[in-house]
């Protein structure tokens, strides 16, 4: 069992003649003030603003010490800055640069109501809990959770936000979709167990237009990868041609997306797709002299050889019609390798090659996006009720957008210009300052020493030549 410390000072192995002694005494210190960067980006881009708009408060006006603009930027931010926990809220709440950030008119929190609560600007933990657990209609003797979610207002600033980061529409875009795993270890509502993973979880489907996230939705782990795709991609895509009608849009995904209803949409809708596609026998039929060819290029160099080939193919139940077959002959140090892909993509403008090495392998980048959801605590699902849980998938994906906003317009042409967010977390956020606050100024002393200050300022010096938003 853990014992309380009470000890005001804290002696370590001595230097030289010199005692190391280390005491809470610093006075008002933050560990978080690459912060203000993050600030920053939110004026001119105004996506937490935006967010919190999403939130119907059915709150009595006169009643509350936080608006719902200042509890969603603090939950945003906190997760940025690397708080998962609700719980870490009941101290961050003290912290006064968080509260510049969440723009509480008193970052102090001494005009606090409560005599408790003063020298506390921000929410605790059970307050932002109800921006998680209101349902979707609030009842007339609920007291407590009443700050409403509205999911489709959420779906379309994701896709709102896309378009407005180009200055010029798009010749053409491509769309990536994917699914991934998010572990869950309690009772939570859509629980299942899956075979492919091993383990209990929740099956969440990501679309991506490069770095860009244009929708994340929560599902149960008992269904088919592409459940609800369809779905997804209609709002997506309308949404999409409504701003930019002449652009040329191409799915790109893995097999467990090539089905007939999904390839039969994209064809009637003129949107172009180039997928995996499982193999099996006759496929890899298709492709035997291919094949004896790369292993006898392997045997002459050593090296990884490729062979193409494409084809036109149906299968005998599941699909509609024939369509263009890419295949992939390979074989490596432990044998065959073969893979294969159909697209609705002509024979002109893609040959087999270019089309599978240059387009379809790109979308192995998309890994490193989810990778990045993870930096940001998307699989921090571990309320009891889906619909929560895809609120807190929401705030990750807020936060995933503001950390890609800093990136692209704070960063751009810097070393940074490619860091993921745990990256840009550790080296430009995680800066420690001395804070000091005046009638008139908040004095943010930051530590000289920091490693990446000249980038830090070369990011603050990009953002203000942008406009403001709010």
């Amino acid at each position: 069992m853990a014992t309380q410390c009470n000890q005001d000072s804290f002696e370590f192995h001595p230097l030289n003649q010199r005692q190391v002694v280390g005491r809470f005494d610093g006075g008002t210190i933050t560990s978080d003030a690459g912060g203000l960067l993050l600030r920053e980006v939110e004026k001119r881009t105004g996506i937490i603003r935006r967010f919190a708009a999403c939130f119907r408060d059915h709150r009595a006006a006169e009643q509350i010490e936080h608006t719902v603009p200042e509890l969603v930027a603090q939950r945003v931010y906190a997760l940025a800055l690397g708080y998962e926990d609700l719980n870490d809220h009941d101290q961050l709440r003290a912290d006064p640069l968080l509260a510049v950030l969440a723009e509480k008119p008193d970052p102090t929190g001494e005009s606090r109501v409560r005599e408790r609560d003063r020298g506390k600007a921000l929410a605790g933990k059970s307050t932002l809990n109800r921006l998680e657990l209101t349902q979707e209609v609030v009842g007339a003797k609920e007291r407590y959770k009443k700050i409403v979610a509205d999911q489709e207002a959420v779906d379309r600033l994701w896709v709102e936000l896309f378009i407005e980061a180009h200055a010029q529409p798009p010749a053409e875009i491509v769309l990536d979709l994917d699914a991934t795993d998010d572990p869950v270890h309690g009772n939570q509502e859509g629980r299942f167990f899956h075979g492919y993973y091993g383990h209990y979880c929740y099956l969440p489907l990501y679309i991506f237009c490069g770095d860009f996230l244009l929708g994340a939705r929560l599902r149960p782990s008992n269904i088919d990868a592409s459940a609800g795709c369809g779905d997804e991609l209609k709002r997506i895509v309308a949404q999409i041609r409504q701003a930019w009608p002449p652009v040329k849009i191409t799915l790109r995904g893995d097999s467990g997306f090539c089905r007939e209803e999904l390839m039969g949409w994209c064809e009637q809708e003129g949107v172009d797709y180039v997928l995996g596609l499982a193999k099996n026998e006759r496929l890899k039929a298709e492709i035997t002299r291919e094949q004896e060819q790369a292993a006898a290029q392997y045997q002459q160099t050593g090296k990884a050889a490729r062979v193409f080939k494409e084809f036109s193919y149906q299968t005998r139940d599941s699909w509609s019609r024939a369509r263009r077959v890419i295949a992939k002959a390979e074989h490596l140090e432990k044998g065959a390798n073969p893979r294969f892909l159909v697209t609705s993509l002509s024979a002109p403008d893609w040959d087999a090659r270019r089309l599978y090495e240059e387009l379809y392998c790109a979308r192995g980048e998309m890994e490193n996006r989810l990778k990045e959801q993870l930096m940001l605590f998307a699989d921090r699902t571990s309320t009891a009720f889906l619909r929560s849980n895809q609120i807190r998938l929401d705030f990750s994906s807020g936060a995933y957008l503001l950390m890609e906003a800093l990136r692209r317009l704070g960063f751009q042409a810097t070393d940074l210009a490619e860091a993921q967010a745990a990256t840009l977390r550790l080296k430009v956020l995680k800066i420690g300052a001395l804070i000091r606050i005046t009638v008139r100024k908040v004095w943010v002393s930051l530590a000289a020493g920091s490693p990446y200050a000249h980038l830090w300022a070369q990011a603050w010096v990009q953002l203000q030549a942008l406009p403001l938003r709010c």
